[in-house]
């Protein structure tokens, strides 16, 4: 009887059993998660992996190994003359980068506050008129383009590649912000009219100081854009001594032998900023582009 009794008491419920069960599957499920992200990662890195030991290999070795074999001799000869040969290049995409950007930032803000909260006759058809812009390619605009920047003097210099990138970036600028102000409460802005406050004014008081995860985003995507654009920068700059970065690491290739210890080494150096600025700021991207997409 003890016995029967004791056999009865060790053995598992039926509850209990269901819920090992759905405990082991969702550690499965779990770790086929984690696996394939790991190999994903892997995947997206190889280039990295290849930038990194390719300029970190001398020329002699470059002929002789595999682009997957770590250098048996690392030097970082190839980084500094890639390094020599870019600085004048890569200051250039600072001055172009960091002013476009700021103005984006600014016109973008601007235009998606007064799409948001101003109702005017054509508001909508005017924003959608400005959103076509996103969809117009480079390449059909490239001889209008030069002709305007001819006639307004700024065609073969930085300003005119800035000039070129803010309008080119006012719709997609437009579109962020008029999704993250649109959830700003008309109440809150309501409140400030009562209190004395114009239109911008409660646009510099109120929507402005709360702006932070939309100018988050805006600067990324403008910041990577920007600094990884080749077609506007090689028609619109001719002189080399004007050239961003991009086009200047095409010239490194050369016309007889390619160095491609030193191309890799250039390419490592020309990702290093966009790549700081997605591990500065890449948490707060997604934050932001969140903040502008769940009404109510």
């Amino acid at each position: 009887m003890s016995r029967l009794f004791r056999s009865s008491t060790l053995r598992p419920s039926p509850i209990d059993t269901d819920l090992r069960r759905r405990y082991y599957k969702h550690l499965a499920a779990r770790g086929g998660l984690y696996a394939g992200l790991l190999i994903a990662s892997v995947f997206y890195l190889l280039p990295v992996y290849v930038l990194t030991v390719t300029g970190l290999k001398s020329f002699a070795e470059v002929g002789i190994s595999t682009m997957w074999a770590l250098p048996s001799e690392p030097t970082l000869a190839p980084l500094f003359r890639a390094y020599e040969r870019l600085l004048p290049n890569l200051l250039n995409s600072i001055s172009l980068t960091v002013p476009a950007t700021i103005i984006s930032c600014i016109l973008g803000s601007i235009n998606g506050y007064v799409f948001a909260k101003w109702r005017f006759r054509g508001s909508n058809l005017l924003f959608v008129l400005i959103l076509f812009g996103m969809f117009i390619p480079y390449q059909s605009i490239l001889i209008p383009l030069v002709r305007t920047l001819s006639t307004i003097g700024l065609y073969g210099s930085l300003y005119g590649l800035i000039l070129t990138h803010v309008v080119y970036g006012i719709p997609i600028t437009t579109l962020i912000f008029r999704n993250y102000y649109s959830e700003v409460p008309d109440s809150l802005l309501e409140a400030a009219y009562v209190d004395g406050l114009g239109f911008f004014q409660s646009y510099l008081r109120i929507a402005l100081p709360i702006s932070a995860p939309g100018f988050v985003v805006v600067a990324i995507w403008q910041f990577t854009n920007i600094w990884n654009e080749f077609l506007f920068a090689i028609v619109i700059t001719q002189r080399p001594a004007m050239q961003p970065i991009t086009v200047a690491l095409q010239n490194l290739a050369g016309s007889q032998v390619v160095e491609w210890n030193v191309q890799m080494a250039g390419a490592l150096i020309a990702a290093l900023p966009t790549l700081i600025v997605y591990i500065v700021l890449g948490r707060f991207f997604v934050r932001g582009l969140m903040a502008g997409s769940v009404k109510g």
